[in-house]
């Protein structure tokens, strides 16, 4: 069976984000609207379901690099402030973003936290890889040599 790290992970954000956006406990909250993502951002996102995509990546970034904090995952959507003739500088992302993600998750019982950090729960786990599984039997019409992963 396929999992969370065998298909491409932009198709599985796609997939994921469709999919929670019809879950009860996780909803666009609204100042979701007017916040950017971080301060090496200059304005906020253009499209209109950004909330389920980012949720959607911290999901699959829980499940393949956990436990993990929010500290650690500020890190991982952080990026470079330009600071007009001096040098760039690395600035962590949103935490409020990415805290509230996770509270959303927690509520839908896909993740939860730990000692070490925040962890996919089992249900989380087949929720992914079954989203997963799905990916593969449609990237398998096409190549099937990706058969040998269902």
């Amino acid at each position: 069976m396929a999992t969370v790290y065998d298909v491409p992970p932009n198709k599985l954000i796609k997939e994921v984000s469709k999919e929670i956006k019809n879950m009860d406990g996780i909803k666009e909250p609204e100042w979701s609207k007017f916040v950017k993502t971080g301060v090496h951002k200059e304005k906020a996102p253009d499209q209109a379901d950004w909330w389920f995509d980012r949720v959607s990546a911290l999901f699959r970034s829980v499940y393949v690099e956990g436990p993990v904090g929010i500290s650690r995952l500020r890190t991982k959507y952080g990026g470079k402030q330009r600071r007009g003739p001096k040098p760039e500088k690395f600035v962590k992302g949103s935490g409020s973003i990415i805290r509230e993600g996770l509270q959303q998750l927690e509520a839908a019982n896909l993740v939860e936290k730990t000692d070490d950090g925040r962890v996919v729960t089992s249900e989380g786990q087949a929720f992914l890889d079954d989203i997963a599984h799905e990916i593969m039997k449609e990237m398998a019409k096409d190549n099937p040599d990706l058969s040998k992963y269902l």
